[in-house]
């Protein structure tokens, strides 16, 4: 039971926030199959132990039980838009899209996000200098949000 709860938080929080939920908006993921692809990813690192199929589908947010069969064909649907996705990039990679400035707008949005990753992973304990970063952070998350808004909405 304490699996499921640090799963279940860690999932809530990660669902909840705001930059996941517009990225997800417009991502090839359903929410229910970003869900299972992140308790597949993940929930063996909080577990500390590799976890069966069948004890993963009870990992999931929804309050009915849900079957190892059904848990384990969403996740082939995550991974398989996860693919798709993957293979649009290379193929607009290769075809030399990524040369045209019609996609410098998302390219530096790809920027702000590292800087924003980057931001919370050297987040500083405590104190004045804290506060300073929690300032930061909540800037650049608002630029992100507004940003990925105005992409998301052609």
């Amino acid at each position: 039971m304490k699996l499921k709860n640090a799963v279940q938080s860690w999932l809530t929080s990660a669902l909840d926030d705001p930059i996941t939920k517009i990225l997800s908006k417009t991502s090839l993921l359903t929410q229910t199959q970003l869900e299972t692809l992140l308790i597949d990813i993940l929930s063996e690192n909080i577990a500390g132990k590799p976890l069966k199929y069948d004890e993963k589908a009870r990992l999931r947010l929804i309050k009915a039980k849900i079957s190892r069969g059904a848990f384990n064909r969403t996740l082939k649907q995550a991974k398989d838009n996860v693919v798709k996705a993957i293979y649009t990039v290379l193929l607009l990679g290769y075809l030399g899209i990524f040369e045209s400035t019609t996609l410098d707008p998302y390219l530096e949005i790809a920027n702000k996000l590292n800087t924003y990753m980057e931001a919370y992973r050297n987040i500083p304990n405590q104190g004045r200098e804290l506060n300073e970063h929690l300032k930061v952070i909540k800037m650049i998350r608002e630029e992100l949000e507004t940003s990925l808004k105005h992409l998301s909405n052609p």
